[in-house]
């Protein structure tokens, strides 16, 4: 009887139609990213992804008014959505899911020109599942919206290899890049790739004419984000904070090299495993499409210094079609048979999920409302209760700038560990060099009316101890806590 309730809910792999893949990666994406729509923020990245939006919305280009360590279209997919739906985290949230189902739908359409629909299907499954599971990966990250763009290029380039088509791919990649500039590897890299290619099937005067038009595309694109900036005389703060800022963030901020060994040599590992055995078929230009990108991103976290789990969105898509077709062989060669009520099994994996749906329900029945967390909370508290708010300064839960209407102190405190990161402070010509210098700053000459943190945490990262240590003797000598509003402490400074 299980068997054939199993038999009924698994499709037809090769009758299912295109859109029916779609909508059913996008009903499990929005199932298992849904009961987040209503936090206050998942990752502090997303905030201020918000805040800088929030700002062109208002008028200023980004790096103007506030300042991020990201290339402008990662701003601009957050703008386009506040400026449709206003301040809306559901929006935001909705359009999210509705990205990681396009990035898994275009992962399924690469996976049925080297496999099967069957394999490409579960793959694209898969897919939803690592962009929405495990760590903070629940909210909109950079990565999302970014590898939305690059899985759609590479699908292009593995398609079609006329010169408009590859066009079309340069303008993605470009996008792609504007968006999280490390993926630059992944474009140098390809394109580098389209050269072999095109030299190797002796094709050298289509190769140069889509070799010069994928370059064109992305030209293109990189070109209409520096327009703003030159209109205005700002090209040098485009420059620095595009391109020179994440420079000197990634000599800055390695890590190191044994950080990065489990996922080389778990991947090195994999792709030998699969041509020992010739699970793979590496001649394949599809693979080698694949393959070049993957090398792009690896090559881009060496770069780096560092590998984190939102960082891993990047690999995801790229990777899951060739991990299913080894899985695959793997069982056909040892004759496993994956029993059907396994797939069962299936439903107890976003366990993250099913968690958060009973906090969501719990504080709708507590506290009447679904959305929750103190970026919420303590912009309701302080509203509710007339405490100014014209002077705050948020060192957690910083989307209460947005929830209040009000903007960071100064552009270092877009996001609060952006005060201890100096290597950026020239990217925006900041008067004070070093975060000493920013942090005292802020306290002692803004003197922010209101202050909010988190409580029993330290304000910053460990390594920071300096600025730690100063905080926890300033604040207590300068401010009294006027209450604690769920996790968060709220102080007001002595008259």
């Amino acid at each position: 009887m299980l068997n054939r309730l199993i038999d009924k809910l698994t499709p037809n792999y090769n009758q299912i139609k295109y859109r029916t893949v779609f909508g059913i990666l996008f009903v499990i994406s929005l199932f298992v990213r849904f009961p987040f729509f209503f936090r206050d923020y998942i990752d502090r990245d997303e905030s201020t992804f918000i805040l800088m939006a929030q700002s062109w919305v208002e008028g200023h280009l980004p790096y103007t008014q506030l300042w991020d360590l990201k290339p402008p279209l990662a701003f601009l997919f957050f703008a386009g959505i506040i400026t449709v739906f206003g301040k809306s985290f559901f929006a935001i949230r909705f359009v999210g899911a509705l990205v990681v189902a396009t990035t898994a739908f275009f992962t399924y359409q690469i996976g049925t020109t080297i496999s099967t629909r069957k394999i490409s299907f579960w793959a694209a499954i898969a897919c939803v599942a690592l962009q929405s599971m495990f760590g903070s990966i629940q909210g909109v990250m950079s990565e999302h919206i970014c590898v939305a763009f690059l899985t759609a290029a590479i699908y292009v380039i593995i398609r079609y290899k006329e010169w408009y088509w590859l066009a079309l791919a340069g303008l993605l990649m470009g996008i792609a890049i504007m968006v999280k500039l490390n993926l630059a590897y992944v474009v140098l890299f390809v394109g580098l790739y389209l050269i072999y290619y095109f030299i190797g099937e002796r094709k050298i005067k289509n190769g140069i004419l889509g070799v010069t038009a994928y370059g064109i595309g992305i030209i293109t694109i990189v070109l209409l984000t520096w327009l703003p900036y030159y209109f205005q005389g700002l090209q040098e703060l485009w420059w620095k904070s595009v391109v020179i800022a994440p420079l000197d963030y990634s000599g800055a901020r390695r890590y190191s090299v044994f950080k990065l060994m489990p996922t080389f040599l778990l991947l090195g590992g994999f792709f030998f495993l699969a041509w020992k055995n010739k699970y793979l078929n590496f001649k394949d230009a599809s693979i080698q499409v694949l393959l070049v990108a993957i090398l792009g991103v690896l090559y881009a976290f060496f770069k780096g210094g560092r590998i984190n789990s939102h960082y891993l969105i990047q690999l995801y898509p790229i990777l899951i079609v060739l991990v299913g077709i080894v899985f695959g062989k793997l069982c056909t060669s040892w004759k496993v048979k994956i029993p059907k009520a396994f797939l069962l099994l299936l439903l107890l994996f976003p366990a993250e999920s099913y968690l958060e749906y009973y906090r969501i329900v719990k504080h709708k029945i507590e506290r009447g409302s679904f959305y929750n967390g103190e970026g919420i909370t303590v912009p309701k508290y302080l509203s509710e209760n007339n405490i100014n708010a014209d002077n705050i300064l948020f060192l957690e839960y910083h989307i209460g700038y947005w929830k209040l209407n009000k903007k960071p102190p100064t552009k270092a405190a877009t996001h609060p560990s952006n005060i201890c990161k100096p290597e950026m402070f020239a990217a925006y010509d900041n008067p004070r060099s070093t975060s000493m210098e920013e942090l005292r700053y802020i306290m002692e000459t803004l003197q922010p009316e209101t202050i909010v943190t988190r409580k029993d945490r330290l304000i910053f990262d460990e390594q920071q101890v300096e600025a730690n240590a100063y905080l926890e003797k300033y604040i207590p000598n300068n401010y009294k806590l006027h209450t604690v509003v769920d996790e968060a402490e709220i102080f007001i400074r002595l008259k």
